[in-house]
């Protein structure tokens, strides 16, 4: 469905004044990346970000585009300091495990990375019981499969991380109707459904409310059309949203944090802190976790680390063709 953004659609030129593209490199593998690319640029209220994934085409990445206005257009005003986030656990190995945490100081929720490609369940309940074992008894621990599971799958991996008392288990499976099947199937076990591609890459993103298919929905500012949109569908969904980032440089996290200030659900920590993933940023004063919260604030691009971090040229061409088509995308 047509996601509004507050902000009218500026000039290409208008977006292309002070736009850079990056690489930055990660410190272990995530979602199946080591470098994210990602292309910043400036407008009238500050720094915006389009970083939609590479593999998206371009009528996905124009939500994104839209976000990307919205936030660098309209001027936002902040409803908290800061909030709350989770430490995020890639697929690593579970000797990795307390590594991965120390970069999330004062965190008291982490949400680990399940259902890689290449692993097996007991893999996924060796990291989970690793987690629990450095957090403590009293840490909410979630878990992602990014749609990686069949319902049977599903219900089998969750039967045994049930245990672990999870706060839910994020994108078990790919479908609406799976979700519905597999939270129908697991109502003894303790552990909510939550929503993810099921909400942000959905013509409807309220489908999943609507189908009873998910206990709890996973909001994202950038594939849901940015704050204004998202707060749209955050409002209208009847359930907790956890707002979280779409693995952005610390400008798009300010965007994330700008959105979770008004419309998180209390309780539930932000995926908000994967700026910590990162071995660099475009900005001398990252949007980084410190005693688990992040600060709800923009931020200004640094010269010197965008140079650092420039992406090579025919990158950062095929990002700036990218940007020129999803624009005439939104024209259209």
């Amino acid at each position: 469905m047509p996601l509004p953004t507050s902000a009218a659609l500026p000039d290409l030129a208008d977006l292309l004044a002070d736009a850079h593209v990056v690489a930055l490199p990660m410190r272990v593998r995530f979602r199946g990346i080591t470098v994210r690319e990602a292309l910043v640029l400036r407008g009238p209220e500050g720094w915006t970000e389009f970083s939609p994934f590479v593999e998206y085409d371009d009528a996905e990445a124009a939500a994104w585009l839209r976000a990307t206005i919205d936030f660098g257009w309209t001027s936002h005003e902040p409803t908290a300091d800061s909030v709350p986030v989770n430490a995020t656990v890639p697929a690593v190995r579970a000797h990795d495990v307390a590594d991965v945490l120390a970069r999330y100081p004062g965190c008291t929720t982490a949400k680990v990375k399940v259902a890689e490609p290449g692993t097996v369940v007991a893999d996924d309940v060796a990291r989970v019981a690793e987690v629990r074992r450095v957090m403590g008894e009293d840490a909410a621990i979630r878990v992602d499969a990014n749609m990686l599971w069949s319902v049977d799958e599903a219900e089998r991996a969750l039967t045994e991380l049930a245990p672990f008392r999870l706060q839910y288990a994020e994108q078990p499976c790919r479908t609406v109707a799976e979700l519905a099947e597999l939270r129908s199937r697991i109502a003894g076990l303790g552990v909510p459904v939550a929503a993810d591609e099921s909400v942000r890459k959905a013509a409807d993103p309220l489908a999943v409310a609507r189908a009873g298919a998910a206990d709890v929905l996973v909001v994202k500012a950038q594939p849901l059309g940015g704050i204004t949109a998202a707060r749209r569908v955050v409002g209208e969904a009847g359930l907790p949203c956890v707002v979280s980032s779409a693995l952005e440089t610390s400008v798009g996290i300010a965007m994330g944090a700008f959105l979770a200030a008004s419309a998180a659900a209390d309780g539930y920590a932000s995926g908000l802190g994967t700026a910590a993933m990162f071995q660099g940023d475009v900005t001398s004063d990252p949007i980084l976790p410190s005693d688990g919260r992040v600060g709800v604030r923009r931020v200004d691009v640094s010269p010197d680390l965008v140079g650092r971090f420039r992406a090579a040229p025919e990158r950062e061409e095929w990002w700036l063709a990218r940007l020129r088509r999803v624009h005439a995308v939104l024209t259209a």
